[in-house]
């Protein structure tokens, strides 16, 4: 991970409205003998007692199930918009280029589910994904039951502690005000991702740059 202080989210909430905005997790893990396995998936989370959780669920016999049967250590990759900063845009064009991204990794053991934790997961999936609604039919209650005879034995549920989270926050914050307004007006102007990284880069303009505090680069000399 990219490990710099002045790149980190700092805001536990922030963390975890990203976590919540970006659902679709990277997994992966290790067999005993090193071979990597990596899958993505949706993952709900979950706090509990002060202690979050991540919750989600995989195809039973797959090379990810079978590694982490074996190996329970994992490894789950939120990542955000992402979009590429040229240096031609800094007051000084004579550095490197950059990419600038949000991501937060999470690592923890994961513990499988019991069948009746599996269809309480389930109903909880399904539910968010459709926005709450209980009529859809897509709702788990409302599965047919000779499809979820066929498809409830093919996965299995998973749990997993956090008991590691970083993060990556790498927003320009190394940047001048001068370069950092011009970043922000070029990323304006491309759209998409892009757009998301300058509304991002927005929200921390005034605590980067406090009214009548000279901007001082020594802090990122690191």
């Amino acid at each position: 991970m990219y490990n710099f202080s002045y790149f980190k989210e700092k805001d536990r909430q922030t963390i975890l409205e990203f976590i919540e905005e970006n659902p679709f997790a990277f997994m992966t893990g290790s067999f005993l003998s090193g071979k990597q396995v990596a899958t993505q998936i949706p993952v709900l989370l979950e706090e509990k007692n002060g202690e979050l959780y991540l919750q989600g669920h995989i195809m039973r016999n797959t090379d990810h199930h079978k590694a982490f049967v074996e190996n329970p250590n994992a490894l789950f990759v939120f990542t955000g918009p992402e979009c590429y900063v040229s240096a031609s845009w800094y007051s000084n064009p004579q550095i490197g280029s950059t990419w600038n991204y949000m991501s937060v990794h999470i690592g923890g053991q994961i513990n499988f589910m019991t069948n009746d934790e599996l269809v309480s997961f389930m109903r909880k999936l399904t539910l968010k994904f459709e926005k709450g609604n209980v009529q859809s039919l897509t709702f788990y209650d409302n599965l047919p039951d000779q499809f979820l005879s066929k498809m409830m034995p093919a996965i299995v549920g998973f749990e997993i502690k956090a008991e590691k989270i970083e993060n990556v926050f790498k927003l320009s914050q190394n940047r001048d005000e001068k370069s950092y307004l011009n970043i922000i007006s070029k990323l304006e102007e491309q759209g998409g991702n892009s757009a998301l990284i300058a509304a991002e880069m927005r929200k921390r303009q005034a605590e980067l740059f406090p009214p009548g505090v000279e901007w001082d680069a020594s802090k990122f000399d690191s």
